[in-house]
């Protein structure tokens, strides 16, 4: 049995990297659920823990400016992103994850198992060689038992010709742009919602990034209003503070003109999907989805110039935002919405979305925060199934 010696940490020896890594992960953790409010944190850790925070540099996680400011290295993001991916997919599964395949056939991942003749514009990089080499040699042999000449032709040279060429059958993908509507509104800070609705944002982008490189994604938060987050913004994202506590709020509010200060923890879908739908109108891919992840029914909209902000929820709201989703799914872009259903209260919440399917063709759920990670990964996986070219 090995012999162990235990002595207090005297400070002479590094902790390696995987200490600073499980350290990061852990400071993560709050990050995923209460934004970048937790950064300030760092600031006081190295005053008590100055190795700590040494480490955290060193391994190039997180970085200080000249205030002295510290935020999370894009190598720090990446970690975040790799690591919300892997708690949505067991690893014995991950093979299964495929590409976003179609049923047409074209230049796009090579199929090993299946082989097709040579035609005009397939790519010679799919030259399936062994095939190849096989059709001129029969073909040479054909040609010299007719000459009698097979003896002296073994001697010669192979010549291949076009007729032998056989290249590798290729599975058709298709590019995808997608925006992703996050819910920001003050209730997703209840019940974990906001940190796991984030985590799966950030499992999409590492999946894109490793997996669908010639995809497109945007995560746009939407609140009172709507903006789209960066990947540094998304990490650093947290719900909006409530601010007004009346039981009934009817405002109207100038865009032009704003006062300043507007409350912001209201529910906008409606500005969301005018903001994802002018995002895709500048995108190429044939394929174009939004994914909506929201914990609440509509509470604003957008009137001309005006911002209206409702409480309770009025179906005046609820028909401008239908509007909008219809004026999407008629521009071609699929629609999945996910609501999350935490209490028994949210029955009104479950019928908006199911409207929202039933107006634009497309997919609803209800689910709570910790089951939406791998619905929300499929339906992005499954939401698109045009041809493009490529």
């Amino acid at each position: 049995m090995p012999e162990f010696e235990y002595s207090r940490y005297d400070g002479t020896e590094e902790f390696s990297p995987q200490s600073a890594d499980s350290l990061f992960d852990e400071f993560s953790q709050y990050l995923m659920e209460y934004g970048e409010d937790v950064l300030e944190n760092l600031e006081l850790w190295q005053e008590e823990h100055p190795d700590v925070i040494e480490m955290l540099l060193r391994r190039g996680l997180i970085e200080q400016d000249r205030e002295g400011r510290f935020r999370v290295t894009p190598r720090g993001i990446r970690r975040v992103e790799n690591k919300a991916l892997q708690a949505l997919f067991d690893v014995r599964n991950r093979d299964k994850l495929g590409r976003h395949d179609t049923e047409f056939r074209g230049s796009g991942q090579t199929l090993h198992e299946e082989s097709k003749p040579y035609e005009f514009g397939d790519p010679v990089s799919n030259l399936n060689l062994h095939e190849t080499l096989r059709n001129a040699l029969h073909r040479r042999q054909s040609s010299a038992a007719d000459a009698n000449q097979e003896k002296s032709s073994q001697r010669a040279a192979i010549d291949v010709g076009e007729e032998d060429f056989v290249v590798h059958d290729t599975e058709y993908q298709t590019a995808c742009a997608t925006v992703v509507l996050l819910d920001m509104s003050g209730s997703m800070g209840r019940y974990g919602k906001f940190g796991a609705a984030k985590s799966v944002c950030m499992a999409l982008q590492s999946l894109i990034r490793s997996r669908y490189q010639q995809d497109w994604l945007q995560v746009v938060g939407f609140y009172t209003y709507a903006s789209p987050l960066s990947q540094r913004d998304l990490l650093y994202a947290a719900p909006k503070q409530v601010s007004i506590f009346d039981p009934r709020v009817r405002l109207k509010i100038s865009l032009d003109h704003p006062p300043g200060r507007v409350p912001e923890h209201f529910t906008n879908i409606h500005a969301g999907l005018q903001f994802a739908r002018r995002l895709l109108g500048r995108q190429p891919a044939a394929n174009k989805q939004i994914i909506i992840v929201t914990d609440g029914e509509p509470t604003a909209h957008v009137e001309g110039r005006n911002l209206v902000l409702v409480y309770p929820p009025a179906e005046k709201t609820a028909r401008i935002t239908l509007s909008e989703a219809k004026r999407c799914a008629d521009e071609g872009i699929h629609i999945s919405s996910f609501a999350l259903i935490e209490d028994y209260f949210y029955l009104e919440l479950a019928n908006f979305v199911e409207r929202l399917a039933q107006v634009t063709g497309g997919v609803s759920a209800t689910c709570n925060a910790q089951d939406m990670g791998n619905m929300v990964v499929q339906s992005f996986i499954g939401g698109r199934r045009k041809r493009t070219r490529m």
